[in-house]
Order: structure tokens, then C-alpha cells, then sequence
């Protein structure tokens, strides 16, 4: 408690630096500096982030909640003219800049100016300037509010400003905005010259943006311009670009409207001496020409090689290296189609995405008889690639390891531009808690090997152009990897296959279609259980002397003892000195080694959808929704009499002696960002998850059930330890099958590169519909919902450019785990806050 006044005299104390600071300290006699704007249209003020980005002179910007402009106080802390001043202030006097040189030397003294001038210089760099109240740019700003207004129909619109300067060399500025009527478009006309376009308009003319009755916006006039362009550039018009639409407006009479006439004008040809118009012809492809190995320094040889596919002609300088089909497949462009601007920028994407050549040339030649020559210049990229990577890491298990992860890449490894990736993984390390004295220093390892096949297409025994076109950029993966862990856990080996295919309909949603995926985990060393899981060892172990089974001044021995106690608590009758809440104890840790310690094997298909709004990287007002349904089981169900499969002691089938996985698996994911304006960002994240196990399996295998807590989700609490449901965390590693979360988070720019997040987490993991029998842990009804764990908080986030550094501290705000006590901020403390660091934004 002595503490607190001091953090109370620290905090008053830097408020009253920043509040004592000059803001105008730096502001000339004849100078004002600007504190603020305001707009006032049609007599009410508007506050919109668009009206104010329209000015030239804004405010210093301020910290959010506080409105201390700091960046200002910051630069205010810098020297003008320093570098000056020291020089003349230590050179005036030869006394004392002969002293100084005697005392430092002059090199030193050279530094010390260096550094002092550096400094000063970082101060303005990172500060920002005060902004000075000029009449010239409160006259552009009216300029530029005028424009806005007449660009979206308020063709009398009126603006005045009006300077408020005051005695404390402040000063704000006052817009006043007279909009009048809009107008608004009143009868279209259309002026085509071209009999072709003609034609062609009056296909596409009912999807026209420009609509009678809608009020003008110049905005909307260009956007026109552009679609009419890209409809006919797709309809064959090979010499068509924008510049040849445009449109003429009538305003003659009082009456608020605009008279619209479209003119789209025949095609220009430039000689040396003018410029003659001539009809636009509709241009169809003639040839296509695929040169497989360009090089700059081919440029001019004979092909060694050529094949003619499908109407394309394959060109080769050295023995062709692809299957025809594989690169035609790539190419849109089609002979004897009409041309369409599409089909290139099509072509060039899934060339692109083969990853076996760079990015391809695609030029076009006019011929006499209005076709086209297509001619595509294919630069192939290495057919092998190597990657090394190494690494040295050190962590809670593990006084020190090593990594070492080689990879080889082959391209076009069955000539129809496959990428074919074996990978490797190598390490050793030093655990701290060694199982065995006589164990070598290095007793830890872990091998691995990796086998990834891309295929540009899918790979299917019937035709799927119908169903997923070649243009939503189809492929298949096919994988195989197998790792093997000794003295990490519980020793395991794992064996994955997988085979999915991919495809993208569009630029923003993304398909991937896991046709099967099969994995099998195999425990090596499940006697180390109770040495991994120390919460359910000591409960467990406390549990033993609570009922005199051992002496309180021993413990039970792993694996043997622990194991024998096991047993002789659950027989059957029980023994009886074990009550009821004992015997529930001991039932859910022997249920939890059960599950955690079998082998898994897992047959699934699963389909997933990703819609992603972003226009580009800098867009900050988006959403995002991805939606998976899993299926696991069911074809090994529906074969497992036909195969013969036997079953194990509580019913379930096997196949290689272990039970497989049964279960459906639906997961739910939205973000959704606002921009508010000023670098603030409001960030929503809701979450829904649910696995539910059937028929063959009683409950999910621990790779495929859902935790919270840690960076990415409720930071309140670490990852794996918050839940399920109100049970307390006693485990280390705390997993259900059903999960809820939704998050809030309120960023804001404080200075430069330097941003802030106010944060609300809630959500939680909950058992249901399987064999968990603790009821604080089930979701059994809505009343459940009452265990939604809340947390809050604040974070620092750094912005480097390629990536953002994240700190966040979070607390619980609303602990379900107090289960008969109030729940409200018993540990809303630093003492029990979690601290989070990340890489990137959490949602």
C-alpha cells in the first residue's frame, strides 16, 4: 500500500509535465497556431473523417482519450538552429574552447556537438511541427470543399471561412457551407458512330450505372467510362481504351436537372501528317504462338523444336520439356475466338501460378484482315531449388536444441509443370527434467520428412471444366509426412496423407476441398504421462494421502504406483474410504490419460470456404468469413464389415489395432474491420466451433478440439488454460469440443509508427455430447452461457512496414472459475495479468 501514493504523485506529475508544456512556444509573435476546424454545411456541423481529410490545415493530432497533442510537445522540446548555437556558444571564447579540447580532445568534442545535433534532429523527426494558421490554404481548402460539392451535383454551392485568431497565439477556423439544390440527371441519349459498337452497347446499356433520377456524381460518370471500356475490350474491340467514351452535359434552365448525352467516337488512326477516324472493327485471334524456354539470349535462334496442339504452336529453342496440354491448359487465349482483354490477364495469372516460369510476355501482332497474332514467351525457372534453414532455440523443456531443416524443390517433374517439395527435419536438444540419469547430454530428438506434390489442375478421372472452370485457377496437392519424437512428451510417431484440391472463383473467395486426410498418432512412451501432466500427478498424488493409501511424507511412484491407484480407486465396489467428489477426481483424470495417451487414427474430408473482402493491403474497413464442415469416420464405418474390422473391448471398430475417429466438425469465423477515421480502427472477431462425436468414437482426439487463452484469443488467460465451462484450471493443457469467442479491439495511432489497442475478449470451451462427466465443464443448456469468460485490456503495437510487433496486457475482467463466489475483477490486477507478445495483429 506505501507504493500507491508514489504511482499516484508519478502519474499526476508526468500529467502535469504535458499539461504545463507550450504548444506555442515555438510560434512566432505574428503567428497563430491552429487548434481547430470546423465545417458547418447547410447550418449543421458535420464531423466526418471525408470532409476533414478535404482541408489542408488540420490540427496537431492528439492522443486519443487524453487530447494532448504530444507529438507537438515532443518536437517543442527540440532547439532550433542548435548545430549553430552550440558551435557559437563553445568557439566565442578561446579560453573555454581551449579548456574543453584540453578536457575532451577534439575529436570528442566533435562527437559530443554530433550527438547533441542527432538528438535534436531525432526530437523533430519524431514530433511533429506546429501547424501555423495560413489564409492561403484556408482559400485552397474552400477551393477544394467548392470542388467536392460541385463533383457530386451541388453545381451552387457557396463557401466562406472565417479565422478566429485569439491572444494566446491560438487560432481556429470556421468553414460555412451553402450546398443549394442538388442536381439531378434527367434524359440520356446515346452518340455512336460505329455500327459494331452500336450493337455491342445495346447489350450491356441496361447494366449502366448512369441512371435518370439519381443525383449527378462525377465518380459515377468515370466509372461508367470504365466499364463501357472493359465490356467492349471483352467483346473483341482490340484498338478500344477509355478515352474514346465520353459524355456531354446540358444544364440550360433553372430547373435542377442534367441532360446526358453519351458519346463513344470511331477509332483514331495517326499518320505522320494527321489523324483519320475509321469505324472499330471486331478483331478475332488467328494464331497463338508458346515459346516454352525464352531467354534474352535466345532472342533471334532457330527453334530446335515445335508442336502444334490444339491449334496452338508450341516453339521450343532446345527438345521441348512439357506436355502440350499442360501449358494450353495455362493459356485463355484461344484461336479462333474473338480477342477479350480478360483472356490475357487470365493467362497471365495462372501462368503465373504454376510457379515454374517467371512472368510471362504476352504480346499481340495485327495482321491485315483484322486478327491478331498472339505470341507468349514462357522464361522457365530452375528445375531445382535448394533451401537450408538452421536454428538454435532453448524452452521449458529444454535446455538447449539445435534444427536443422533442408528442403529440395523440383519443377515440372512429370512435364505438365508440376512442383514436386521434399523437405527434412533434423534436431536434437538437452532436456531439463531427464527421465534418465544415464541418458546422453542430447536426449532429445526429432526427425521428420515431408513429401508435397502440386498440380496445376485437378486431378480427377472425369472431366470437371463444367463444374470448376480452368479460369478459378484449379490445382491438387497431394501430400505424405512422417515425424518422429523421443523424450518430447509422450514419444510419438505421426503419419499424415493428405489429398485436396484448391480453386478460386473469384478474387476473393478461396475453395479448398480435403478429399481425404488421414493421420495416425502413435504414443511411444505413455508411461511418462504423469511426468508431462504435473496438475493431474499432484491432484492425484494428494488424493492418495488424503485416503491413507500412501504416507503424507511420500508420493506415488510413476509410472507403477500411479497406474496400481488408478485401479484400485475405480474398482468396482469402490473402497470406502474414497468419497463421492474423490471419486469424481480421480474418474476425470483417468478419463483425460485415457484419451490423451491412445492412439489416434483419423480418416476425414472436409470442405472449407474463405470470403475476404480486402480490396488491398492498406484497406482497414473489410470482412472476413471462412466457414469448415469436417466429416471424419464415415467411409471406414460404412466399410468396416465388409473389411472385416474387429472390435475392442468397449465396442468400437479398429483397423491396425487401433480404434478409429468418428465425428462432424463445423467451424464459423467473421471479422470484420471499420475504419473510423485518423488511423482508428474498430476490429470485431466472432467465433464458432462445435465437433461432435458419433458411433464409433466417444469423444475428439486432442489435435482436433478446441482451446482458448493465449495471443490470438482471449488474452486474459494464457493458451490452454481457460475452461471448459467453470471448471477450475488445474491442467496444463485444457481442451473441449465446443468453443465460442468474440473479440473487440479499438486501435488508434499515438505518434509516427507507434499504435495502441483498448481490448474486450470473451468466450470460452465447453464439453458437449461426449464422455466428459464433469458437469462445471458441460454445456448442458443456454444457462451455460453464463461461463463466457470475459478479459480486457491494452496493447502497444509497432509497425515496421513488413511486419507489426504486439504487446498486449490483458485481465480478468469475468472469471467463470469462481464458481460460488462473485466473478467480477477478483484478480483485475497486475499481479494476475497475462502479457501477451505477438507477431501481427491478432484478428
Amino acid at each position: 500500500m506505501k507504493k500507491e501514493p508514489l504511482k499516484i504523485i508519478f502519474f499526476i506529475s508526468l500529467i502535469s509535465f504535458f499539461t504545463a508544456c507550450n504548444s506555442v512556444k515555438r510560434i512566432a509573435d505574428d503567428e497563430h497556431l491552429l487548434i481547430e476546424n470546423t465545417v458547418i454545411i447547410n447550418g449543421d456541423k458535420d464531423k466526418s473523417e471525408f470532409i476533414n481529410n478535404l482541408l489542408y490545415q488540420k490540427p496537431n493530432s492528439k492522443i486519443p482519450l487524453l487530447g494532448t497533442p504530444l507529438r507537438l510537445h515532443i518536437y517543442n522540446l527540440a532547439r532550433p538552429n542548435l548545430d549553430s548555437l552550440l558551435k557559437a556558444n563553445l568557439y566565442s571564447e578561446e579560453k573555454k574552447n581551449n579548456w574543453l579540447e584540453n578536457f575532451l580532445s577534439k575529436k570528442q568534442l566533435d562527437k559530443y556537438i554530433a550527438s547533441r545535433v542527432g538528438f535534436n534532429q531525432w526530437l523533430k523527426n519524431t514530433g511533429e511541427a506546429p501547424v501555423i494558421v495560413s489564409e492561403e490554404k484556408t482559400k485552397r481548402s474552400v477551393s477544394r470543399l467548392n470542388a467536392y460539392h460541385i463533383n457530386n451535383g451541388w453545381f451552387d454551392v457557396d463557401t466562406n471561412y472565417e479565422i478566429n485568431k485569439k491572444d494566446n497565439k491560438r487560432a481556429t477556423i470556421t468553414y460555412k457551407v451553402e450546398t443549394g439544390v442538388p442536381f439531378k440527371i434527367d434524359s440520356i441519349s446515346e452518340r455512336i458512330t460505329s455500327p459494331v459498337i452500336d450493337s455491342l452497347y445495346g447489350k450491356i446499356k441496361k447494366s449502366s450505372l448512369i441512371q435518370s433520377g439519381d443525383q449527378y456524381r462525377t465518380a459515377i460518370f468515370n466509372n461508367e467510362r470504365d466499364r463501357i471500356s472493359t465490356e467492349l475490350r471483352n467483346s473483341g474491340l482490340f484498338h478500344f481504351n477509355q478515352e474514346y467514351v465520353s459524355f456531354e452535359m446540358d444544364t440550360i434552365g433553372n430547373d435542377k436537372k442534367v441532360d446526358v448525352a453519351l458519346q463513344i467516337q470511331d477509332r483514331a488512326i495517326r499518320t505522320p501528317d494527321s489523324i483519320r477516324r475509321e469505324p472499330f472493327q471486331i478483331y478475332t485471334i488467328k494464331d497463338v504462338n508458346i515459346i516454352t524456354d525464352y531467354t534474352f539470349e535466345n532472342r533471334g535462334k532457330p527453334f530446335q523444336d515445335s508442336i502444334i496442339y490444339d491449334n496452338y504452336k508450341l516453339l521450343s529453342y532446345n527438345k521441348m520439356r512439357y506436355r502440350p496440354k499442360a501449358l494450353t491448359d495455362a493459356v485463355f487465349i484461344t484461336p479462333g475466338r474473338i480477342f477479350r482483354d480478360i483472356d490475357r490477364t487470365r493467362t497471365y495469372r495462372y501462368i503465373n501460378d504454376l510457379r515454374t516460369f517467371k512472368y510471362p510476355n504476352i504480346d499481340y501482332y495485327e495482321n491485315s484482315d483484322y486478327t491478331l497474332t498472339d505470341t507468349i514467351r514462357l522464361t522457365p525457372l530452375k528445375k531445382f531449388s535448394l533451401g537450408f534453414s538452421a536454428e538454435a532455440s532453448q524452452s521449458n523443456i529444454q535446455r538447449v536444441g539445435f534444427a536443422l531443416n533442408p528442403s529440395l524443390q523440383i519443377r515440372n517433374v512429370f512435364r505438365g509443370a508440376e512442383t514436386f517439395q521434399i523437405s527434412a527435419i533434423g534436431s536434437i536438444g538437452s532436456s531439463k527434467d531427464k527421465n534418465n540419469e544415464n541418458d546422453p547430454f542430447f536426449d532429445i530428438n526429432e526427425v521428420g520428412l515431408d513429401l508435397k506434390l502440386t498440380i496445376p489442375r485437378l486431378f480427377s478421372p472425369v472431366n470437371t471444366e463444367k463444374i470448376i472452370p480452368k479460369y478459378m485457377s484449379p490445382s491438387t496437392r497431394i501430400g505424405l509426412a512422417a515425424t518422429s519424437q523421443t523424450n518430447i512428451g509422450l514419444d510419438k510417431q505421426t503419419f499424415t496423407g493428405t489429398f485436396n484440391y484448391n480453386w478460386f472463383p473469384n478474387k476473393k473467395i478461396t475453395n479448398r476441398l480435403d478429399l481425404f486426410n488421414i493421420q495416425y498418432v502413435r504414443n511411444l512412451n505413455i508411461e511418462n504421462y504423469f511426468r508431462i501432466y504435473e496438475s493431474s500427478y499432484n491432484i492425484l498424488n494428494q488424493v492418495a494421502k488424503d485416503v491413507n493409501y500412501i504416507n503424507e511424507d511420500t508420493d506415488l511412484l510413476i509410472p507403477n504406483e500411479t497406474s496400481e491407484f488408478l485401479q484400485y480407486v475405480l474398482n468396482n465396489p469402490r473402497p470406502a474410504e474414497v468419497n463421492d467428489d474423490q471419486l469424481i477426481v480421480v474418474n476425470t483424470i483417468d478419463e483425460r490419460k485415457q484419451r490423451l495417451t491412445e492412439n489416434n487414427l483419423i480418416l476425414s474430408s472436409s470442405f472449407s470456404l474463405i470470403n475476404d473482402e480486402r480490396t488491398n493491403l492498406f484497406d482497414d474497413d473489410f470482412s472476413i468469413f471462412r466457414v469448415k464442415l469436417e466429416l471424419a469416420g464415415n467411409l471406414l464405418a460404412t466399410t468396416s464389415s465388409l473389411l472385416g474390422l474387429e472390435k475392442d473391448q468397449d465396442g468400437r471398430y479398429e483397423l491396425f489395432n487401433v480404434a478409429y475417429s468418428q465425428y462432424v466438425k463445423t467451424e464459423l469465423d467473421y471479422i470484420k474491420h471499420f475504419d473510423l477515421g485518423k488511423k482508428n480502427i474498430l476490429a470485431m472477431r466472432s467465433f464458432l466451433g462445435i465437433a461432435i462425436p458419433y458411433e464409433n468414437s466417444t469423444n475428439i482426439p486432442f489435435s482436433k478440439s478446441f482451446f482458448a487463452g493465449g495471443p490470438n484469443d482471449n488474452r486474459a488467460w494464457s493458451a490452454y488454460n481457460l475452461g471448459p465451462g467453470s471448471s477450475e484450471t488445474l491442467n496444463e493443457f485444457n481442451e473441449a469440443n465446443l468453443k465460442l469467442a468474440l473479440s473487440v479491439e479499438q486501435r488508434f495511432n499515438i505518434f509516427a509508427d507507434l499504435n495502441g489497442a483498448l481490448f474486450i475478449d470473451a468466450g470460452n470451451i465447453w464439453n458437449v455430447l461426449d464422455d466428459v462427466e464433469n458437469d462445471n465443464a458441460r454445456f448442458s443448456d443456454f444457462g451455460s452461457l453464463k461461463d463466457i469468460a470475459i478479459g480486457s485490456g491494452f496493447g502497444l503495437r509497432y509497425d515496421f512496414g513488413f511486419f507489426v510487433f504486439r504487446f498486449d496486457v490483458g485481465f480478468k475482467t469475468y472469471d467463470p472459475s469462481y464458481q460460488d463466489e462473485n466473478r467480477w475483477f477478483n484478480d483485475y490486477n497486475f499481479g494476475n495479468a497475462v502479457y501477451n507478445i505477438g507477431i501481427n495483429y491478432p484478428f
